[in-house]
């Protein structure tokens, strides 16, 4: 899944897990590790992604379908990830989940911290990663677009 906060990532990915994939999320760790405000401390932040990672390696050696629910804002980021499937012979493909700027401000600013997939982020912060956000490009291997408005 790659998309800014509030695009409809974790709506999205679900269905992908109602489906039969494991899905794996910062946010649910988080949740579930007690944290309920965005963005996390560094450390913990990158405490989980190697949690994440792990179980990402370990699904696929398994023979199990992932979808990663992150953000996946910068191909720097979805590089990283990528490297980590190279060994396996996996190309991940990307669903890029797409919406106004408008539309994204609003869900984030809607949510009711009720559950992992609901955590609020000041106005400020979710601009940031809505104008900072990095497509992805075809050259990064198979991508689907699905338009979230």
């Amino acid at each position: 899944m790659c998309g800014p906060a509030g695009s409809g990532k974790s709506t999205v990915a679900r269905g992908f897990e109602a489906g039969g994939m494991v899905r794996l999320s910062v946010d649910t760790v988080a949740w579930s590790r007690g944290y309920r405000t965005m963005p996390l401390p560094d450390e913990v932040q990158a405490e989980i992604v190697d949690e994440l990672q792990q179980r990402l390696v370990a699904c696929v050696a398994a023979g199990q379908d992932v979808v990663l629910d992150l953000s996946f804002w910068s191909r720097a980021m979805r590089d990283r990830w990528r490297e980590l499937l190279a060994p396996s012979g996996v190309i991940p493909e990307i669903v890029r989940v797409v919406v106004s700027r408008e539309t994204a401000l609003a869900r984030v600013a809607a949510r009711a911290v009720g559950h992992s997939d609901d955590f609020r982020l000041p106005r400020e912060i979710a601009e940031i990663y809505y104008d900072h956000f990095e497509p992805p490009t075809d050259d990064e291997g198979p991508l689907t677009v699905v338009r979230a408005d």
